[in-house]
């Protein structure tokens, strides 16, 4: 399917409506004349298409209205809805924060019928997607009441694993070819942990949470997280966070003295992510581990004394089913976890699946996510949801929680309730003015070698935290 989309400043929008229907779609340089096509144009104030597929045109003209995007986007997915009998279970929805969409209107005063009609009528989406983001807006409303003007949270990123998953577009390196780089990162990151500290002081600012992420924060040395892990205890209130997270994702390089450190040095929460409990599915994203390490590894992390632990799946992996999938899912329910997280196959261009051009067919992958009423079953409710460019079936992430253990970082972010500060390479530290709802970002070099040797660079950038709150909230 080739697309030509003239007369908007950006074809982003009804780019990504088109992919809804034929993912393989791709932009044309010019009008195509033959083939499986989409003409799409605004022009003086109206919105036409012609779309041809399987030998057959449909054609469809509309007043562009004050949203030219959307009316071009709407018309796309009405032509391509009948085309192809395919129902997107979002709708138009493109946005990745369907549940903000719904905070944010309740704070305008919108009604709830009005909220309802919004997702199911403008949108199109399915009564059940719009029930699991409203339950979900119901659930976080208390918690996000909580958070004050000057209140954020830390975020310190470890961009090193042990091998790289085939589905994986983070900025990551293995410690295998770049470990070297591991103990200088470390230093340098503390080095920034310092001057976000200066400026949280200056600035009179509350931290809320703190979320060590990757890559795989356990995949570095068992001193050099004691380091991290130390320089964050000393240059902070742990007593005053509501929440710890630190990712040790990896059974592969997170052992008992990792988990011990953990607990040591005061994270509240960790997650411990097998993705699948099958070793053939493992093998096929390269893992290098089992489903039996999985399962030693939250032994002992229970052994270690966390009890507030996080397990993430991926639904649509290749080589998995339907029948796999929800095993995987009775397995880690099994285990009692306070949280699992489903995640739907994203295909980034960046991830091995996409450069390889190994990504499997996402049929079933609805499915699987139908399989989650296990969760609901075993009395975890769905707390926060996400959604991302390029997966399955436009479908959605959802962490599911048992009550009292929602993973609040997760909401703070998702929601962008307050300021995330993020040290590390990689690192996009997102500066929020509830009362405005202005945003602005601050971005570290993105790999690590960069991060080392731009360092003074980075330092020099943190100043943009009190320049924002000087305008903004002074």
């Amino acid at each position: 399917m080739e697309l030509y989309i003239t007369g908007l400043p950006s074809a982003y929008e009804v780019e990504h409506v088109a992919r809804l229907f034929f993912p393989a779609a791709h932009l044309a340089p010019q009008s195509p004349e033959t083939g499986d096509r989409l003409l799409a144009k605004e022009e003086e104030g109206n919105a036409a298409v012609s779309l041809t597929w399987q030998g057959t045109t449909l054609e469809g003209t509309a007043p562009a209205g004050e949203s030219p995007s959307f009316a071009l986007s709407s018309l796309v997915y009405d032509l391509a809805r009948q085309a192809t009998g395919i129902r997107p279970s979002w709708g138009k929805m493109t946005g990745v924060r369907p549940v903000r969409l719904i905070h944010d209107n309740r704070r305008r005063g919108m009604g709830e019928e009005a909220i309802r009609s919004l997702f199911c009528d403008h949108y199109d989406c399915t009564a059940e997607k719009f029930q699991l983001a409203r339950s979900i807006a119901d659930l976080q409303g208390p918690i996000i009441a909580r958070s004050g003007p000057r209140d954020y949270s830390l975020y310190v990123g470890i961009p090193f694993c042990p091998s790289r998953c085939s589905y994986c577009s983070f900025v990551s390196r293995t410690t295998g070819k770049d470990g070297k780089l591991t103990g200088p990162y470390v230093d340098k990151l503390c080095l920034e942990l310092e001057a976000f500290r200066d400026q949280a002081h200056k600035n009179g600012l509350n931290l809320r949470t703190i979320y060590m992420g990757g890559g795989t924060p356990t995949s570095i040395t068992a001193p050099q997280l004691r380091q991290l892990m130390g320089k964050i205890r000393e240059l902070f209130d742990l007593s005053q966070v509501e929440e710890y997270t630190v990712e040790a994702g990896r059974p592969d390089c997170t052992d008992r003295e990792k988990l011990e450190v953990l607990k040591e040095y005061g994270a509240t929460r960790i997650s411990i992510n097998p993705q699948t409990f099958s070793d053939q599915v493992l093998e096929n994203i390269g893992r290098k581990h089992t489903a039996r390490d999985i399962l030693d590894c939250f032994a002992a992390a229970r052994q270690a004394g966390h009890t507030n632990i996080n397990m993430d799946l991926i639904a649509g992996l290749p080589g998995d089913t339907v029948e796999g999938f929800a095993w995987s899912l009775e397995t880690a329910i099994a285990l009692d976890p306070e949280n699992i997280t489903v995640h739907t196959l994203t295909l980034k261009r960046a991830s091995n699946l996409v450069i390889e051009k190994q990504a499997a067919a996402d049929a079933g992958v609805a499915a699987m996510l139908e399989r989650c009423s296990l969760l609901a079953d075993a009395g975890y409710r769905p707390y926060y949801l996400y959604r991302q460019k390029g997966t399955l079936q436009n479908l959605e992430n959802t962490g599911w929680s048992k009550p009292g253990y929602e993973g609040l970082y997760n909401i703070y972010i998702m929601e962008e309730v307050h300021s995330i500060l993020s040290a590390g390479a990689g690192g996009s530290t997102k500066l929020v003015d509830q009362a405005s709802g202005r945003i602005q970002r601050i971005f570290n070099y993105k790999y690590p070698q960069e991060y080392l040797e731009g360092f003074q660079e980075i330092l020099r950038r943190k100043e943009g935290v009190s320049d924002f709150y000087g305008k903004n909230l002074d």
